[in-house]
């Protein structure tokens, strides 16, 4: 899953975004308001950590921003700011959630999870599709009851294909998500498809349906049909 953090204090920010690449989160930062323009104009994101004051603009602005510009990405205020009429305002403007600092890490984490399973998998604990079953929490896989190893890159690439199914993915859409701004450095995006060969394989040898479509020219798409 991919996030998108606006804080402007490096110590928070530096904690925040070592958290959740340790818990399998592409995570980048923008440190203004200004770079989180750019970043959202540019490239989509499950949920966005916003903070309210910003050095050279509104964190309210970029909330409504982000309604505008990606309404189905999902939103949490972390401020310390904590009157009941700045969560309200905050709220009402279409964040999903409000936290206060100071917070733990696993409390964010939590709510971060909680936004992407409502958003993405209709507020599931486990995530289905057709003969698969995920269980996020395990980070495990099975086919039919039977469990498959993945390497980390195949689990969020094969979340990734079911949370936007029956969407044509292009490839640099797929390498934006697993990668983050590095996919920027990237002389092309080849290495997509040995990903994807290999997870075919690994599905399809436990007796998996074959669910990815390649479309000619373009990318692909996850779908039952």
């Amino acid at each position: 899953m991919k996030l998108l953090l606006i804080e402007d204090e490096k110590a928070l920010a530096t904690s925040i975004q070592n958290y959740f690449q340790r818990e399998n989160f592409v995570c980048e930062w923008a440190p203004d308001y200004g770079t989180a323009m750019e970043k959202i104009h540019v490239y989509e994101y499950d949920c966005v950590l916003v903070d309210l004051m910003l050095p050279d603009g509104d964190g309210l602005q970029a909330v409504r921003e982000l309604k505008r510009k990606s309404p189905e990405t999902g939103i949490i205020i972390i401020s310390a700011k904590n009157s009941l009429d700045d969560r309200i305002v905050g709220l009402n403007l279409g964040s999903d959630d409000y936290l206060t600092k100071p917070f733990h890490l696993s409390e964010l984490n939590a709510r971060v999870q909680a936004v992407i399973r409502r958003r993405n998998f209709q507020g599931n604990q486990q995530i289905g599709f057709g003969k698969i079953h995920i269980d996020p929490q395990e980070h495990s896989v099975a086919v039919d009851g039977y469990e498959i190893i993945l390497t980390r890159k195949e689990y969020d690439l094969l979340v990734y294909l079911i949370a936007n199914k029956n969407r044509v993915l292009t490839k640099e859409s797929i390498a934006e998500h697993l990668w983050g701004d590095d996919a920027d450095l990237m002389d092309n995006f080849d290495f997509i498809y040995t990903h994807i060969k290999n997870l075919r394989k690994k599905l399809m040898d436990k007796g998996c349906p074959d669910y990815l479509k390649s479309i000619y020219g373009v990318g692909y798409k996850f779908s039952e049909q």
